[in-house]
């Protein structure tokens, strides 16, 4: 049996019991299962272990390395890409070869492949949803330096988060990061995007026995247009005066409410008298999961986390724990009396795979009840009404 060169990060399974001596497609291993996929320029297998599920691509060498490196400083940027895990080179088939390297991936829970949501029934109803994920994804990407080079559905997953649509990026065998990107590396990135969606939207209609004249071929103009209008809110400059520093505070809570957490502000003289020019650096769009994490432990994704941070100060309003002790001990109360019994019951009676959204959708339905009763209505009977009612989410 050939062994190739393998590089796994700790705390992830070596691997080595894989028939790597044959290519992907190939496989008859038990390890094989099967998961939800897109189409793929390279073969790609998912293999189960007690770790997790992690997915493998098989490409050229050169290739494989390129994107195991992206894959991995992306990682240091944002939450909206994939998780490198090994690099696999086979040293005994040339390196040109599509057989000669691999990356492996941790699968990304509760995921589908874009494609099936532009596809499939509702994707009308969703696409105002869709436009401003993967302009969302573009700009965050961006921020970070990266130059994806090929931003297609295909490269692209998608998982509901709370009433938003999280856009994750798959494939980064094209890409590469710079310190920044310059307006004309933007632009390519941009025109890149329009022209593969268009292609792909003609291919759907295609498919589905639509005239072309019924393709949605404007898809990525529009998404260019949200990008264009997200990119100008995140860069733009603030003019105040020195006695105006709560526009300050209201321009940081601006983009912390757009999802994008502030790492510092920098303010500069701006002409004569006392004005002042604010500028602001933003990094990840990971604002609220990041308040979500540090105040109860819980991941989720952004929008979840707003949800559930919601839930949280609606807890603590109604308990009385609003001192800066108080929340410390109300948050503990709100997980072990709320959410922790909430997901318990979630996971045994709801049929959809993330209970963290499920939790959300619960949270919406409360709040619907509310809004029609016009008083707050016990978790016990809000939940006892999402069952009935067949489990609604965001509409």
């Amino acid at each position: 049996m050939a062994v190739p060169t393998l590089v796994v990060r700790p705390g992830h399974p070596s691997f080595l019991d894989l028939p790597w001596e044959m290519p992907v497609d190939e496989w008859t291993s038990d390890r094989l299962v099967e998961m939800p996929a897109g189409i793929h320029r390279h073969p790609v297998v998912f293999v189960a272990y007690d770790e997790g599920v992690y997915v493998i691509k098989e490409l050229p060498q050169a290739v494989s390395e390129q994107e195991y490196e992206v894959l991995s400083l992306l990682e240091t940027r944002t939450h909206r890409s994939a998780i490198p895990i090994g690099l696999v080179r086979r040293g005994w088939v040339g390196p040109d070869s599509e057989q000669s390297g691999a990356v492996i991936t941790e699968y990304v829970k509760h995921t589908f492949p874009y494609r099936r949501l532009v596809s499939g029934f509702g994707f009308g109803s969703r696409r105002n949803k869709l436009l401003d994920s993967v302009a969302g994804l573009l700009v965050e990407l961006h921020l970070a330096g990266c130059f994806w080079g090929d931003c297609s559905l295909s490269n692209l997953l998608y998982r509901y988060d709370a009433g938003a649509i999280e856009a994750v990026m798959i494939d980064a065998e094209t890409s590469s990061i710079r310190d920044e990107l310059s307006d004309g590396q933007r632009a390519e990135d941009l025109e890149i995007m329009k022209e593969n969606l268009a292609g792909e939207m003609a291919d759907i209609a295609a498919m589905n026995g639509a005239d072309l004249n019924h393709a949605d071929l404007n898809i990525g103009t529009d998404i260019e247009e949200r990008y264009t209008g997200l990119w100008e809110e995140l860069r733009r400059d603030l003019v105040i005066g020195r006695d105006e520093g709560f526009l300050i505070r209201e321009r940081i809570a601006r983009l912390n409410d757009l999802g994008f957490s502030v790492h510092d502000v920098e303010l500069e003289p701006s002409g004569e008298g006392n004005l002042v020019r604010m500028a602001a650096h933003v990094g990840s769009r990971t604002f609220n999961s990041d308040r979500l994490r540090q105040t109860t432990g819980v991941l989720a994704s952004e929008n979840q986390a707003k949800t559930i941070l919601g839930d949280v100060s609606y807890f603590l309003a109604k308990s009385g724990e609003m001192t800066s002790v108080g929340k410390s001990v109300g948050v503990f109360k709100w997980l072990t009396t709320v959410f922790e019994p909430a997901l318990d019951r979630i996971s045994e009676v709801w049929p959809g795979e993330d209970p963290i959204q499920g939790y959300c959708d619960f949270l919406n339905h409360r709040m619907t009840l509310a809004s029609e009763r016009k008083r707050d209505v016990p978790d016990s009977e809000a939940f006892d009404s999402w069952v009935q009612a067949g489990f609604p989410g965001f509409a």
